[in-house]
């Protein structure tokens, strides 16, 4: 490796067990981490303190460290070396290669030795300045070191170790009806430390399975890749609330902090709040006001209506049709007894959301916002009262108003897994924007890490892939894949996206072609695969193969009245175009025509670029080209697939079509490397 970086024993050992794998181009962290033994988490850290690289940084790093070797001795070409040490796209490696020497693989045999000196050290200093700079401020601060050594300590464990699961409390009372209220305890508990802006706390359906668990304190804190759990036991009798709590910290098993309570049942609220604080203050997480006053909302003063709201909760959680409809009530009953109970208000918008969620035909529209509205009236700044009328927004489509009130739902509580899986969702599909789905698919990861569901692991996975493929992190979304497929082989998505995937690291349509038609013939209803295997015979202008797949697609689509895939309507129409048929052509043509007015996403400038290519319009084809190459997170598939689509073919013929191309191409990378960094800055990757 090189010589900037610490030449510990296990960087050395790391390094070692990455050539033994160079040419494995799914060999990544998970992989690495299987192989030294280490947890993920253990493995980041531990190649984070010594290298200040993120460990796929650091493996990137060796790969390219070979590849110079390997090109020195001129005996390979620039796409063998690529695949010997594990780039799966040539184009890619030369991406990466660049950025880490300042000059492209080609030019490597043109520069003289005084040249490549030059930029050798030149770009060690660009990669180390992080190494030259610690030295610097260790000479600064030699004559401060002892007065800051503490400060410094405390610093470092903060930010290691403010990570938290409460796992389910147990009940000590022999009657079983007293299970709700422990249950409940267990919530508040939860629901005060997610209001922390400065832990990370993990979701309740991740806690769940440890309900009944054999697991010792380090084994599940592994698990859920957490530093702390809160373990609490207790029970009701009469007007009596007995907790025992206790704060253990995973490293050595021990607590850290535990406490008795015996209170009267009206001091409920302030028994839930001093809980809160205490654990707050013994990992010593910064607590600012606005989030303490968060913690300190009394929800109700009718401890009735508590009690109806508390038996609600389990029912609620399930999430099932059985579960919701016995909760409902139980909310209502609440409610008649404090008409100003805004969280009672608001799981009842939410559970009429989820009765309406899979049915086509939806039945509580409006009870959804009649009930969200009174969440918002009784208390505008509660996290639940801006989810539900977000929920409502979602019902109409109305995905624009919904995200602000999901955005401001995080603030209030900002370790909220549903509300990031929400927003993960909306800005995949509805608000196209590569850079927030990312972020909020990898942190949808962290809250949900353990889910004890695995298709709900299985799909979380999906979601982080696909995020990291759209946004050039080729090498990462097959990792994780991998693990989607591993929790549930019958994802329905997921081989779909891996064959895309796969082509994001080799370039290889053929391939690509052959797994998607394979998937195909496993189920021949799937719309989704099909038409693309039309586009990529489209790509391939095979027009006779894509009609013969298109024409499927259309009879099955309007069959069933669908209105699916608006976007492909233009590729639709020039094959059609191609094979004569120039009615039903027209007709593809207009409605995608239709479809581009009204698209209001980042790529419309795209998509009518295409139309004016269709209509021969080059000079405005040009003209729209030209203002997409102004926008950001666009999906990596606009850089791979672009070129490749014949309608674009009349616009290479232009001088300025290969500039406005690399400025596409440019922009989409400096955005991948400036995500990569904020993504590694924030922990997130």
């Amino acid at each position: 490796m090189n010589p900037s970086i610490s030449r510990t024993d296990f960087i050395e050992k790391a390094e070692a067990m990455i050539l033994e794998h160079i040419s494995e181009e799914q060999f990544g962290v998970s992989e690495l981490a299987e192989a030294m033994n280490m947890s993920r988490s253990n493995l980041l850290r531990k190649i984070k303190k010594d290298t200040q690289l993120s460990a796929s940084q650091f493996i990137r790093q060796v790969r390219l460290v070979r590849s110079m070797e390997l090109l020195k001795q001129n005996t390979l070409t620039v796409s063998e070396v690529s695949y010997q040490v594990g780039f799966g796209n040539t184009s890619y490696f030369i991406k990466c290669f660049r950025e880490q020497y300042g000059f492209s693989p080609g030019e490597l045999g043109k520069r003289s030795p005084a040249d490549e000196n030059k930029v050798d050290q030149t770009s060690l200093l660009n990669r180390y300045k992080w190494h030259i700079l610690t030295i610097v401020v260790l000479i600064v601060l030699i004559g401060t070191v002892v007065l800051l050594r503490k400060e410094s300590s405390v610093r470092v464990k903060n930010q290691l170790e403010k990570s938290i699961a409460v796992l389910p409390f147990k009940n000590e009372s022999s009657d079983t009806l007293n299970l709700y209220f422990v249950n409940g305890l267990m919530e508040s508990t939860l629901n005060n430390l997610q209001k922390i802006g400065d832990l990370r706390v993990i979701s309740r359906t991740s806690v769940e399975k440890y309900r009944e668990t054999n697991r010792s304190i380090p084994e599940i804190a592994e698990e859920l890749q957490v530093n702390y759990l809160v373990e609490g036991s207790g029970q009701r009798v009469g007007d009596q609330v007995l907790l025992n709590i206790q704060l253990i910290e995973a490293a050595t098993d021990q607590p850290i902090w535990g406490e008795q309570y015996n209170r009267e049942v009206g001091d409920v609220f302030a028994l839930q709040n001093e809980v809160a604080r205490k654990i707050a203050d013994a990992i010593e997480a910064i607590v600012t006001p606005a989030e303490m006053n968060q913690i300190e909302k009394i929800p109700t003063e009718n401890l009735v209506a508590y009690d109806y709201y508390l038996q609600a909760l389990d029912p609620y959680y399930t999430r099932t049709r059985e579960g919701l409809e016995k909760a409902i009530p139980l909310f209502e009953k609440a409610i008649e007894n404090d008409e100003q109970f805004a969280l009672a208000y608001a799981n009842v918008a939410i559970s009429y959301y989820f009765l309406d969620a899979y049915q086509k035909e939806k039945h509580y529209t409006e009870q959804i916002n009649k009930f969200a509205d009174k969440a918002l009236l009784y208390d505008s700044k509660l996290a639940e009262s801006l989810i539900a009328k977000a929920l409502y927004y979602i019902q109409i489509g109305e995905y624009p108003l919904a995200v602000p009130h999901l955005e401001k739902a995080l603030e209030y509580n900002p370790n909220s897994a549903a509300v990031v899986q929400m927003l993960a969702d909306i800005y995949a599909r509805v608000i196209p924007n590569t850079g927030k789905y990312l972020e909020y698919a990898l942190k949808g990861i962290q809250l949900d890490i353990a889910a004890d569901d695995s298709i709900a692991r299985s799909y979380n996975y999906l979601h982080l892939s696909n995020a990291l493929v759209q946004n050039g992190f080729a090498d990462e979304a097959v990792t994780y894949i991998n693990k989607s497929l591993e929790y549930s082989p019958e994802n329905y998505y997921a081989p779909l996206l891996k064959a895309f995937i796969q082509y994001a690291k080799d370039g290889n349509i053929d391939l690509t072609k052959r797994l998607l038609i394979a998937e195909w013939r496993k189920d021949t209803t799937r719309l989704d695969i099909l038409q693309e295997v039309a586009k990529i015979y489209y790509y391939q202008e095979d027009f006779d193969s894509a009609f013969h797949y298109y024409e499927i697609f259309v009879e099955a689509r309007e069959k069933d009245g669908l209105d699916i895939y608006p976007q492909e309507d233009v590729k639709i129409a020039w094959v059609y175009q191609q094979q004569g048929r120039t009615d039903q052509a027209r007709k593809f043509f207009n409605a995608y025509a239709d479809y581009c007015e009204t698209d209001q996403s980042i790529y419309k400038s795209a998509s009518t670029a295409v139309k004016y290519a269709y209509e021969g319009k080059v000079d405005a084809a040009i003209d729209q080209l030209k203002v997409f190459a102004t926008q950001d997170n666009y999906q990596y598939w606009i850089v791979l697939f672009m070129e490749l689509d014949p309608l674009i073919k009349p616009l290479k013929k232009r001088p300025e079509f290969d500039g406005i191309m690399q400025k596409i191409e440019k922009r989409f990378w400096d955005s991948h490397n400036q995500l990569e960094k904020l993504l590694d800055e924030k922990g997130l990757i």
